[in-house]
């Protein structure tokens, strides 16, 4: 396999199939009926319109099909419709292995209609918009677009699990819903770094924002087409990139979507790149951390935190007071080196990761820094690629130039992004690059990327609801960027109006792909209930799955809203009616 292969095969926790082209397929089996556990019971979507089914024979007249680029808010060419080919029903099948938990399964299909298609650019230098669209034949109005992951550039099906979702729920299309996703208007490339894309105008706006418009209103049209009507509510789920493009959406078309979950948003997206290549050059020079020395560092920091809610059960359950509590310093060498103390470039290394980044300049919105990373969930076991530091931040060798599928993905990607966004040279020297010296560009992308508009009174207006949800144990992205982000919007528009429309969650120790403590929850259905029925969402539980069926869940926590982390009361550690959320 190729250098840039492997990276993209290692990088693949990041969000799911984050910037690669392709991945090995992995061997599955067929699994047999069988007795789901009981869930919490949740009540049946409100009967505003009946099902709607979808006339078989329509699926085969689909392919051909030329919609009228007026159909779209954004300027185009031409829609094609490629391919229709009418699906019958399959069953739950799970894989051997996977990058992620969650990625091993496959969950229930219903029967449908699988559309694929593409849209045309302006410019013929860029490349085209690749879209897939799945239409039950039992339809119950309404539909869920899908986000993407990385740098995109991998078509999204649209036929997975939610991100965070419960892994014995049923998907959203087994649910009767329309389902969709984009590559987001560009193809990864053997040989090619996944980031060279942006190096085409069009092809940046359309991962900053235009794909997920353009396919959002060539949804629509299909399903007035083929159903009759257009859906009665649309919801946005995504993780990672798909979250920033959630919240992008919210802010720059707020009017396409009713309810928008997202989870883990990158959506100070330039902050963050700029952050990886500070984090990633405090590696170098002496300042890299094995796999012991990452051990070291989590053991110290349960040390001084684990046991502050109560419970001693391997979880930093309030990572914020446990700044105060962990101090890197004390593991500083006082002799020869060795692996029960860091160097002192090590402990350099670690505060560079947990300090905030001042960029010495405005960003859109207002940004002038990016926050720091952690305490909490250093040595996650990696599933796969994904993991704590030695998944995103460290790696398993010291950063190299360029990167090598060793380094950390937060290396990789943040590399990349600075030599083909931001420097726009992709032999760019990362030891020398700064941010003032390229600082129109910065800007320009900074407009262009950061989902960080606090001003969402259209989106309310509309009467959308938003739900994010923050792992506290992420490295591929500061959890303390959406706080903030919260943060600000509450300064925006007041504690009262945001609560009426916009909740944050947080997932303790929680890695960024939902490894390290309990971190699947019911958010898609307390979303829709909210949406549809004015319910807020409360009284909502982690869990920690085995991802085998039945799903076993091996342990849970109340998932609290921020700034309320959980605290034990007492009783079974591994149940969530053992703990409270409080401040």
């Amino acid at each position: 396999m190729s250098r840039v292969g492997r990276a993209c095969a290692m990088a693949a926790a990041f969000a799911l199939l984050a910037g690669c082209s392709s991945l090995p397929s992995l061997p599955s089996f067929e699994l047999p009926r069988f007795e789901l556990p009981r869930l919490p019971a949740i009540p049946p979507l409100p009967a505003v319109a009946p099902i709607i089914f979808l006339p078989q024979t329509i699926c085969a007249s689909l392919p051909g099909t030329l919609l009228p680029p007026a159909d779209l808010g954004l300027p185009t060419r031409r829609v094609s419709i490629d391919s229709a080919e009418l699906l019958a029903a399959s069953q739950l099948r799970v894989a051997d292995r996977s990058p992620t938990p969650a990625g091993a399964i496959t969950p229930a299909m219903p029967q449908r209609c699988k559309l694929l298609g593409h849209i045309e650019p302006q410019d013929s230098n860029a490349p085209v918009i690749n879209f897939q669209i799945n239409l039950p034949v039992r339809w119950n109005g309404r539909s869920v677009q899908y986000g993407g992951g990385g740098f995109n550039g991998v078509l999204i099906s649209g036929e997975g699990l939610l991100p965070a979702a419960r892994y014995e729920q049923a998907s959203p299309l087994a649910q009767g819903y329309v389902t969709y996703g984009t590559d987001s208007g560009h193809q990864n490339n053997p040989g090619e770094p996944p980031q060279a894309f942006a190096m085409n105008d069009e092809a940046l706006v359309n991962f900053a924002h235009g794909s997920y418009k353009k396919v959002h209103d060539v949804a629509v049209a299909v399903m007035k087409r083929v159903y009759g009507q257009p859906p009665h509510k649309m919801y946005f789920v995504g993780s990672s990139e798909g979250g920033r493009e959630g919240l992008t959406m919210a802010q720059r078309y707020p009017q396409d979507f009713d309810g928008i979950f997202s989870r883990v948003p990158v959506i100070a997206w330039t902050g963050l790149q700029h952050a990886g290549l500070r984090d990633g050059l405090a590696l170098t020079n002496g300042g890299w951390i094995d796999a012991a020395h990452v051990k070291l560092v989590q053991d110290a920091v349960l040390a001084a935190c684990d046991s502050a809610d109560g419970a001693v059960d391997g979880i930093v359950s309030d990572p914020v007071a446990c700044r105060s509590r962990f101090d890197v310093t004390k593991l500083l060498c006082t002799g020869a080196a060795n692996d029960r103390c860091l160097t002192e470039p090590q402990v350099r290394a670690v505060q560079t990761l947990q300090s905030p980044l001042d960029f010495g300049m405005e960003l859109a919105n207002g940004w002038h820094g990016y926050p720091g990373r952690g305490p909490s969930g250093e040595n996650t076991p990696a599933s796969g690629p994904a993991g704590g530091w030695q998944a995103w931040w460290t790696g398993s060798a010291p950063p190299a130039f360029p990167p090598v599928p060793a380094n950390g993905i937060a290396w990789f990607y943040g590399a990349g992004a600075i030599q083909y966004f931001y420097a726009r040279d992709p032999k760019a020297d990362l030891r020398s690059y700064r941010m003032a010296d390229h600082a129109q560009r910065v800007g320009e992308i900074s407009a262009l990327m950061d989902s960080t508009d606090p001003d969402l009174s259209a989106f309310r207006a509309h009467g959308g609801k938003l739900i994010v949800l923050e792992n506290l144990g992420d490295y591929a992205q500061s959890p303390y960027a959406g706080i903030g982000y919260h943060d600000a919007v509450v300064q925006r528009m007041g504690q009262g109006t945001v609560d009426g429309f916009f909740k944050l969650f947080t997932a303790p120790n929680v890695d960024h792909v939902g490894t390290g403590a309990p971190a699947n929850a019911d958010l898609f259905a307390a979303l829709v209930d909210w949406v549809e029925r004015g319910h807020a969402p409360a009284n909502l539980q982690l869990v920690e799955q085995d991802a085998k069926p039945p799903f076993a869940v091996r342990r849970s926590r109340p998932l609290c809203e921020w700034p309320q982390v959980p605290r034990y009361l007492g009783g079974e550690l591994n149940a969530a009616g053992s703990f409270a959320c409080a401040q």
